[in-house]
Protein backbone atom coordinates (compact mmCIF):
# COMPACT_ATOMS: atom_id res chain seq x y z
CA UNK A 1 0.00 0.00 0.00
CA UNK A 2 0.94 3.49 -0.44
CA UNK A 3 -0.33 6.97 -0.93
CA UNK A 4 -2.53 7.04 -4.36
CA UNK A 5 -1.54 10.07 -6.13
CA UNK A 6 -3.91 12.87 -7.03
CA UNK A 7 -5.58 13.66 -10.85
CA UNK A 8 -3.67 15.58 -13.19
CA UNK A 9 -4.37 18.54 -13.99
CA UNK A 10 -5.53 18.77 -17.68
CA UNK A 11 -3.59 18.45 -20.05
CA UNK A 12 -0.57 18.30 -17.41
CA UNK A 13 1.62 15.08 -16.07
CA UNK A 14 -0.09 12.54 -13.33
CA UNK A 15 1.78 14.20 -10.20
CA UNK A 16 1.19 16.23 -7.51
CA UNK A 17 3.20 19.12 -7.93
CA UNK A 18 0.94 21.62 -9.00
CA UNK A 19 -1.30 21.12 -5.62
CA UNK A 20 2.14 21.56 -2.97
CA UNK A 21 1.94 24.74 -1.12
CA UNK A 22 5.02 26.35 -2.18
CA UNK A 23 4.81 28.44 1.29
CA UNK A 24 5.33 25.20 3.29
CA UNK A 25 7.31 24.02 0.65
CA UNK A 26 9.08 25.79 -2.12
CA UNK A 27 11.68 23.32 -2.71
CA UNK A 28 9.25 21.10 -3.63
CA UNK A 29 6.12 23.10 -5.57
CA UNK A 30 9.21 24.78 -7.42
CA UNK A 31 11.61 22.86 -9.63
CA UNK A 32 14.91 23.80 -9.08
CA UNK A 33 17.39 26.11 -11.78
CA UNK A 34 20.07 23.70 -12.78
CA UNK A 35 21.92 23.64 -15.88
CA UNK A 36 20.86 21.28 -19.26
CA UNK A 37 24.17 19.89 -18.85
CA UNK A 38 23.67 18.84 -15.07
CA UNK A 39 20.18 17.47 -16.20
CA UNK A 40 21.87 15.53 -18.94
CA UNK A 41 24.48 14.21 -16.35
CA UNK A 42 21.72 13.13 -14.48
CA UNK A 43 20.09 11.40 -16.37
CA UNK A 44 22.69 9.31 -17.80
CA UNK A 45 24.06 8.41 -14.85
CA UNK A 46 20.91 7.28 -13.29
CA UNK A 47 19.57 5.47 -16.39
CA UNK A 48 23.29 3.66 -16.50
CA UNK A 49 22.63 2.31 -12.62
CA UNK A 50 19.16 1.59 -13.60
CA UNK A 51 20.32 -0.93 -16.35
CA UNK A 52 22.39 -2.64 -13.87
CA UNK A 53 20.12 -2.81 -11.20
CA UNK A 54 17.41 -5.30 -9.63
CA UNK A 55 14.09 -3.33 -10.67
CA UNK A 56 11.72 -2.30 -13.28
CA UNK A 57 11.64 1.42 -14.77
CA UNK A 58 8.51 2.53 -16.25
CA UNK A 59 8.20 6.02 -17.98
CA UNK A 60 5.03 7.45 -18.67
CA UNK A 61 4.63 6.80 -22.65
CA UNK A 62 8.13 5.34 -23.14
CA UNK A 63 7.13 2.05 -21.80
CA UNK A 64 9.09 -0.08 -19.20
CA UNK A 65 13.10 -0.61 -18.65
CA UNK A 66 13.57 -4.31 -17.36
CA UNK A 67 17.20 -4.92 -16.53
CA UNK A 68 18.69 -8.40 -17.73
CA UNK A 69 18.98 -10.82 -14.68
CA UNK A 70 21.78 -13.35 -14.78
CA UNK A 71 19.51 -16.12 -14.16
CA UNK A 72 16.72 -14.86 -16.30
CA UNK A 73 14.19 -13.84 -14.24
CA UNK A 74 12.24 -10.70 -13.98
CA UNK A 75 9.47 -11.84 -11.11
CA UNK A 76 9.33 -10.22 -8.47
CA UNK A 77 11.36 -7.09 -9.08
CA UNK A 78 10.25 -3.68 -7.41
CA UNK A 79 9.08 -0.97 -10.45
CA UNK A 80 9.51 2.82 -10.35
CA UNK A 81 7.39 4.90 -12.47
CA UNK A 82 8.18 7.67 -13.58
CA UNK A 83 5.22 10.31 -14.25
CA UNK A 84 7.45 13.46 -15.28
CA UNK A 85 11.28 12.34 -16.02
CA UNK A 86 12.27 15.53 -17.03
CA UNK A 87 11.65 16.72 -13.69
CA UNK A 88 13.33 14.30 -11.77
CA UNK A 89 16.55 14.18 -13.55
CA UNK A 90 16.22 17.76 -13.34
CA UNK A 91 16.09 17.56 -9.36
CA UNK A 92 18.44 14.94 -9.14
CA UNK A 93 20.76 16.82 -11.71
CA UNK A 94 20.78 20.26 -9.20
CA UNK A 95 20.01 18.33 -6.01
CA UNK A 96 21.14 14.45 -5.68
CA UNK A 97 19.52 12.44 -3.38
CA UNK A 98 18.05 15.46 -1.85
CA UNK A 99 16.16 16.25 -5.04
CA UNK A 100 15.11 12.47 -5.56
CA UNK A 101 13.25 12.92 -2.26
CA UNK A 102 11.63 16.32 -3.32
CA UNK A 103 10.46 14.65 -6.50
CA UNK A 104 8.87 12.02 -4.59
CA UNK A 105 7.12 14.69 -2.43
CA UNK A 106 6.03 15.92 -5.90
CA UNK A 107 4.15 12.97 -6.95
CA UNK A 108 6.63 13.09 -9.94
CA UNK A 109 7.65 9.33 -9.26
CA UNK A 110 6.30 6.38 -7.73
CA UNK A 111 6.80 2.55 -7.10
CA UNK A 112 4.12 -0.69 -6.35
CA UNK A 113 6.98 -1.49 -4.08
CA UNK A 114 8.73 1.68 -2.00
CA UNK A 115 10.51 -0.20 0.65
CA UNK A 116 11.89 -3.20 -1.92
CA UNK A 117 12.48 -0.33 -4.75
CA UNK A 118 15.03 1.73 -2.01
CA UNK A 119 15.82 -1.44 -0.49
CA UNK A 120 17.90 -1.85 -4.30
CA UNK A 121 18.87 1.36 -3.94
CA UNK A 122 20.46 1.14 -0.41
CA UNK A 123 22.37 -2.31 -1.28
CA UNK A 124 24.16 -1.06 -4.40
CA UNK A 125 24.25 2.72 -2.87
CA UNK A 126 28.07 2.35 -3.66
CA UNK A 127 27.67 1.41 -7.11
CA UNK A 128 24.88 4.50 -8.24
CA UNK A 129 27.57 6.76 -9.35
CA UNK A 130 30.82 5.88 -11.85
CA UNK A 131 33.79 5.72 -9.41
CA UNK A 132 35.48 8.96 -11.27
CA UNK A 133 32.76 11.15 -10.44
CA UNK A 134 32.58 9.83 -6.95
CA UNK A 135 36.16 10.83 -6.31
CA UNK A 136 34.78 14.60 -6.89
CA UNK A 137 32.16 14.18 -4.69
CA UNK A 138 33.14 17.23 -2.30
CA UNK A 139 32.68 19.48 -5.86
CA UNK A 140 28.98 18.48 -6.25
CA UNK A 141 27.40 17.54 -3.04
CA UNK A 142 25.50 19.90 -0.50
CA UNK A 143 27.24 21.21 2.72
CA UNK A 144 25.09 20.82 5.69
CA UNK A 145 23.77 24.54 6.43
CA UNK A 146 25.43 25.87 9.71
CA UNK A 147 22.04 26.60 11.51
CA UNK A 148 21.53 23.24 11.67
CA UNK A 149 24.65 22.58 14.17
CA UNK A 150 23.43 20.76 17.83
CA UNK A 151 24.52 24.14 19.66
CA UNK A 152 22.38 24.35 22.92
CA UNK A 153 20.21 27.13 21.25
CA UNK A 154 20.51 24.59 17.77
CA UNK A 155 19.68 21.15 19.83
CA UNK A 156 16.38 23.08 20.99
CA UNK A 157 15.24 23.92 17.64
CA UNK A 158 16.32 20.88 15.57
CA UNK A 159 14.48 18.96 18.42
CA UNK A 160 11.32 21.10 17.90
CA UNK A 161 10.92 20.53 14.26
CA UNK A 162 10.79 17.37 14.81
CA UNK A 163 9.35 15.80 17.91
CA UNK A 164 7.00 18.99 18.34
CA UNK A 165 4.89 18.45 15.11
CA UNK A 166 2.50 16.69 17.12
CA UNK A 167 1.74 14.05 20.01
CA UNK A 168 -1.43 13.16 18.40
CA UNK A 169 0.77 12.98 14.63
CA UNK A 170 2.89 10.56 16.43
CA UNK A 171 0.03 8.32 17.99
CA UNK A 172 -1.67 7.28 14.48
CA UNK A 173 1.22 4.93 14.30
CA UNK A 174 3.10 4.32 17.09
CA UNK A 175 1.40 1.43 19.74
CA UNK A 176 -0.64 2.69 22.76
CA UNK A 177 3.12 2.51 24.65
CA UNK A 178 3.77 5.78 22.50
CA UNK A 179 7.81 3.95 21.88
CA UNK A 180 9.75 5.54 19.18
CA UNK A 181 12.83 3.14 18.92
CA UNK A 182 13.29 -0.12 17.55
CA UNK A 183 11.22 -3.34 19.25
CA UNK A 184 12.64 -6.48 19.82
CA UNK A 185 10.09 -9.53 19.03
CA UNK A 186 10.05 -13.13 19.83
CA UNK A 187 9.66 -13.89 16.32
CA UNK A 188 9.59 -12.81 12.49
CA UNK A 189 7.50 -11.22 10.70
CA UNK A 190 4.97 -9.83 13.54
CA UNK A 191 1.82 -8.62 13.76
CA UNK A 192 0.99 -5.07 15.20
CA UNK A 193 -1.21 -6.38 17.95
CA UNK A 194 3.02 -7.67 19.14
CA UNK A 195 4.15 -4.24 19.22
CA UNK A 196 3.44 -3.10 22.34
CA UNK A 197 4.79 -6.42 24.43
CA UNK A 198 8.35 -5.91 21.81
CA UNK A 199 8.51 -2.49 23.42
CA UNK A 200 8.50 -3.86 26.59
CA UNK A 201 10.81 -6.37 26.15
CA UNK A 202 13.24 -4.01 24.73
CA UNK A 203 12.56 -1.39 27.24
CA UNK A 204 13.09 -4.07 30.08
CA UNK A 205 16.31 -5.32 28.06
CA UNK A 206 17.76 -1.81 28.55
CA UNK A 207 16.88 -1.57 32.53
CA UNK A 208 18.29 -5.34 33.24
CA UNK A 209 21.65 -3.87 31.62
CA UNK A 210 21.62 -0.22 33.13
CA UNK A 211 21.28 -2.82 36.48
CA UNK A 212 17.65 -0.96 37.48
CA UNK A 213 15.94 -1.69 40.66
CA UNK A 214 15.02 -0.74 43.48
CA UNK A 215 16.04 3.19 44.44
CA UNK A 216 18.57 2.62 41.60
CA UNK A 217 18.89 6.27 40.85
CA UNK A 218 18.21 6.46 36.92
CA UNK A 219 18.84 9.56 34.66
CA UNK A 220 17.13 9.09 31.07
CA UNK A 221 18.32 11.63 28.31
CA UNK A 222 15.55 11.68 26.11
CA UNK A 223 12.23 11.09 27.37
CA UNK A 224 10.22 10.61 24.54
CA UNK A 225 6.92 10.04 26.06
CA UNK A 226 7.78 8.56 29.32
CA UNK A 227 6.84 5.16 28.99
CA UNK A 228 10.91 3.55 30.20
CA UNK A 229 10.56 5.90 33.00
CA UNK A 230 7.82 4.98 33.60
CA UNK A 231 8.55 0.75 33.73
CA UNK A 232 11.99 2.09 35.60
CA UNK A 233 9.79 3.72 38.40
CA UNK A 234 7.92 0.27 38.87
CA UNK A 235 10.37 -1.18 39.68
CA UNK A 236 11.49 1.18 42.74
CA UNK A 237 13.85 3.16 40.64
CA UNK A 238 13.96 7.44 41.09
CA UNK A 239 14.01 8.71 37.59
CA UNK A 240 15.47 11.80 36.50
CA UNK A 241 14.46 12.40 32.63
CA UNK A 242 15.35 14.99 30.17
CA UNK A 243 13.86 16.38 26.74
CA UNK A 244 14.25 19.26 24.86
CA UNK A 245 10.50 18.65 22.86
CA UNK A 246 7.40 20.60 24.76
CA UNK A 247 5.34 18.34 23.28
CA UNK A 248 6.88 15.53 24.66
CA UNK A 249 7.39 16.50 28.08
CA UNK A 250 3.78 18.13 28.76
CA UNK A 251 2.19 14.31 27.55
CA UNK A 252 5.07 12.12 29.44
CA UNK A 253 3.84 13.89 32.89
CA UNK A 254 0.01 13.33 31.92
CA UNK A 255 1.23 9.57 31.22
CA UNK A 256 3.38 9.44 34.61
CA UNK A 257 0.50 10.49 36.67
CA UNK A 258 -1.60 8.37 35.20
CA UNK A 259 0.62 5.16 35.39
CA UNK A 260 0.38 6.39 39.30
CA UNK A 261 5.08 7.04 39.52
CA UNK A 262 5.00 10.66 39.74
CA UNK A 263 6.42 10.33 43.29
CA UNK A 264 9.77 8.82 40.95
CA UNK A 265 9.71 10.81 38.21
CA UNK A 266 11.10 14.11 37.64
CA UNK A 267 10.47 15.04 33.78
CA UNK A 268 13.19 18.39 33.41
CA UNK A 269 13.51 20.62 29.63
CA UNK A 270 17.19 20.73 29.89
CA UNK A 271 19.61 20.14 27.43
CA UNK A 272 21.82 16.67 28.55
CA UNK A 273 25.45 19.26 28.63
CA UNK A 274 23.65 20.60 31.85
CA UNK A 275 22.50 17.71 33.68
CA UNK A 276 23.89 17.54 37.04
CA UNK A 277 24.69 15.09 39.60
CA UNK A 278 25.63 11.58 39.79
CA UNK A 279 23.74 8.53 38.88
CA UNK A 280 24.09 4.80 39.42
CA UNK A 281 22.73 4.12 35.53
CA UNK A 282 21.94 6.11 32.74
CA UNK A 283 20.19 5.28 29.68
CA UNK A 284 20.14 6.99 26.36
CA UNK A 285 17.69 5.66 23.69
CA UNK A 286 18.01 6.72 20.31
CA UNK A 287 19.32 9.67 21.49
CA UNK A 288 22.89 9.58 19.94
CA UNK A 289 21.48 10.06 16.48
CA UNK A 290 20.62 13.75 17.20
CA UNK A 291 23.85 14.95 18.38
CA UNK A 292 25.89 15.28 15.88
CA UNK A 293 29.22 14.72 15.37
CA UNK A 294 30.80 17.88 16.43
CA UNK A 295 29.59 17.05 19.53
CA UNK A 296 30.30 13.85 20.30
CA UNK A 297 32.99 14.81 22.56
CA UNK A 298 30.67 16.29 24.92
CA UNK A 299 28.55 13.69 24.92
CA UNK A 300 30.55 10.91 26.19
CA UNK A 301 32.26 13.26 28.70
CA UNK A 302 28.32 14.00 30.19
CA UNK A 303 27.71 9.81 30.69
CA UNK A 304 31.37 9.60 31.96
CA UNK A 305 30.85 12.76 34.61
CA UNK A 306 27.46 12.09 35.37
CA UNK A 307 27.98 8.04 35.99
CA UNK A 308 28.32 7.35 39.93
CA UNK A 309 31.65 4.77 41.16
CA UNK A 310 30.50 1.63 39.36
CA UNK A 311 27.95 2.86 37.36
CA UNK A 312 26.70 2.08 33.61
CA UNK A 313 25.66 3.87 30.81
CA UNK A 314 23.11 2.03 28.08
CA UNK A 315 22.83 3.16 25.01
CA UNK A 316 20.52 1.86 22.29
CA UNK A 317 21.88 3.65 18.89
CA UNK A 318 21.26 3.45 15.49
CA UNK A 319 24.27 3.09 13.27
CA UNK A 320 26.31 2.58 9.72
CA UNK A 321 29.54 1.30 8.51
CA UNK A 322 32.40 3.95 9.41
CA UNK A 323 32.91 5.21 5.82
CA UNK A 324 29.31 5.72 4.61
CA UNK A 325 29.30 8.01 8.32
CA UNK A 326 32.14 9.89 6.94
CA UNK A 327 30.52 10.66 3.40
CA UNK A 328 27.13 11.35 5.04
CA UNK A 329 28.77 13.70 8.00
CA UNK A 330 29.64 16.04 5.02
CA UNK A 331 26.57 16.14 3.10
CA UNK A 332 23.34 17.93 3.63
CA UNK A 333 20.91 14.79 2.70
CA UNK A 334 17.04 14.83 2.33
CA UNK A 335 16.90 13.24 5.98
CA UNK A 336 18.56 16.03 7.34
CA UNK A 337 16.51 18.46 5.42
CA UNK A 338 13.04 17.25 6.57
CA UNK A 339 13.33 15.02 8.70
CA UNK A 340 16.08 15.02 11.11
CA UNK A 341 17.52 18.78 10.88
CA UNK A 342 21.35 18.23 12.73
CA UNK A 343 21.17 14.67 12.87
CA UNK A 344 23.83 11.79 12.21
CA UNK A 345 24.04 8.08 12.66
CA UNK A 346 27.62 7.49 14.14
CA UNK A 347 29.58 4.11 12.74
CA UNK A 348 30.57 1.21 15.38
CA UNK A 349 33.83 2.59 15.36
CA UNK A 350 33.04 6.13 16.47
CA UNK A 351 31.24 5.17 19.28
CA UNK A 352 34.05 3.31 20.23
CA UNK A 353 36.62 5.70 19.81
CA UNK A 354 34.54 8.76 21.64
CA UNK A 355 33.35 6.89 24.63
CA UNK A 356 37.24 5.78 25.01
CA UNK A 357 38.44 9.62 24.84
CA UNK A 358 36.02 10.03 27.37
CA UNK A 359 37.24 7.23 29.83
CA UNK A 360 34.30 4.91 29.06
CA UNK A 361 34.62 1.59 28.03
CA UNK A 362 32.11 -0.83 26.01
CA UNK A 363 31.57 -4.22 28.24
CA UNK A 364 28.23 -5.41 26.18
CA UNK A 365 27.33 -4.52 22.49
CA UNK A 366 24.18 -6.58 20.76
CA UNK A 367 23.12 -5.46 17.59
CA UNK A 368 19.27 -6.83 15.87
CA UNK A 369 18.83 -4.29 13.22
CA UNK A 370 16.29 -7.41 11.39
CA UNK A 371 13.91 -6.09 14.22
CA UNK A 372 14.26 -2.59 13.67
CA UNK A 373 13.21 -3.18 9.79
CA UNK A 374 10.28 -4.92 11.16
CA UNK A 375 9.11 -1.67 13.93
CA UNK A 376 9.25 0.51 10.63
CA UNK A 377 6.92 -1.78 8.86
CA UNK A 378 4.89 -1.93 11.42
CA UNK A 379 4.60 2.05 11.90
CA UNK A 380 4.18 2.37 8.10
CA UNK A 381 1.43 0.41 7.70
CA UNK A 382 -0.53 1.93 10.16
CA UNK A 383 0.89 5.49 9.21
CA UNK A 384 -0.71 4.48 5.80
CA UNK A 385 -4.02 2.99 7.43
CA UNK A 386 -4.50 6.37 8.87
CA UNK A 387 -3.37 8.80 6.22
CA UNK A 388 -7.21 10.31 6.92
CA UNK A 389 -6.72 10.89 10.37
CA UNK A 390 -3.02 12.58 9.41
CA UNK A 391 -5.18 15.09 6.86
CA UNK A 392 -7.67 15.40 9.73
CA UNK A 393 -4.81 16.71 11.99
CA UNK A 394 -3.89 19.34 9.47
CA UNK A 395 -1.14 18.13 7.64
CA UNK A 396 -1.01 17.62 3.78
CA UNK A 397 -0.44 16.06 1.24
CA UNK A 398 3.51 16.55 0.73
CA UNK A 399 3.93 15.98 4.21
CA UNK A 400 2.21 12.58 4.42
CA UNK A 401 4.62 11.65 1.05
CA UNK A 402 7.53 12.99 2.60
CA UNK A 403 6.76 10.69 6.37
CA UNK A 404 5.56 7.75 4.11
CA UNK A 405 9.22 7.98 2.31
CA UNK A 406 10.86 8.87 5.72
CA UNK A 407 9.78 5.54 7.20
CA UNK A 408 10.33 3.38 3.88
CA UNK A 409 14.08 4.64 3.58
CA UNK A 410 14.60 3.81 6.89
CA UNK A 411 12.90 0.35 6.92
CA UNK A 412 14.81 -0.47 3.46
CA UNK A 413 18.43 0.63 4.93
CA UNK A 414 17.73 -1.99 7.77
CA UNK A 415 16.44 -4.65 5.13
CA UNK A 416 19.86 -3.34 3.25
CA UNK A 417 21.78 -4.13 6.29
CA UNK A 418 23.02 -0.62 5.82
CA UNK A 419 21.70 -0.16 8.99
CA UNK A 420 22.44 -1.59 12.23
CA UNK A 421 20.94 -1.28 15.94
CA UNK A 422 22.33 -1.68 18.83
CA UNK A 423 22.36 -1.97 22.52
CA UNK A 424 25.55 -1.14 23.95
CA UNK A 425 27.01 -0.31 27.49
CA UNK A 426 29.44 1.67 28.69
CA UNK A 427 31.48 1.86 31.70
CA UNK A 428 34.55 2.95 33.40
CA UNK A 429 37.83 2.08 32.90
CA UNK A 430 37.79 -0.54 35.55
CA UNK A 431 34.28 -1.92 34.93
CA UNK A 432 34.37 -5.54 33.86
CA UNK A 433 33.48 -6.81 30.57
CA UNK A 434 30.54 -8.24 29.25
CA UNK A 435 31.31 -12.05 28.49
CA UNK A 436 27.83 -12.65 26.28
CA UNK A 437 29.92 -10.75 23.48
CA UNK A 438 27.48 -9.39 21.04
CA UNK A 439 24.31 -11.21 20.02
CA UNK A 440 22.66 -11.10 16.69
Amino acid sequence: MTLALPPAPHGGARTGRHLVDAGLWPDVARLPHTSALHTALARRIVERAFDRLPLRVRTAGAGTRIPRQPDGTQDGLPTLTLYDPDAFYRRIGAGGLIGFGESYMAGEWDSDDLVGLLTVLARHVDELVPPALRRLRSLWVRRRPDADLNTVDGARRNIHRHYDLSNDLFATFLDPTLTYSSAVFTALPAGPEELPAAQHRKIDRLLDLAGTGADTSLLEIGTGWGELAIRAARRGARVRTVTLSREQRDLALGRIAEAGVADRVTVDLCDYRRVEGRYDAVVSVEMIEAVGAAYWPAYFGTLHRLLAPGGRAVLQAITMPHERMLHTARTHTWISKYVFPGGLIPSPEAIAREAGAAGLGIVHDTGYGHHYAETLRLWRERFLQQSAEVTALGFDRAFLRMWELYLAYSEAGFRARYLDVRQIVLAGRDGAPDTNGPGA
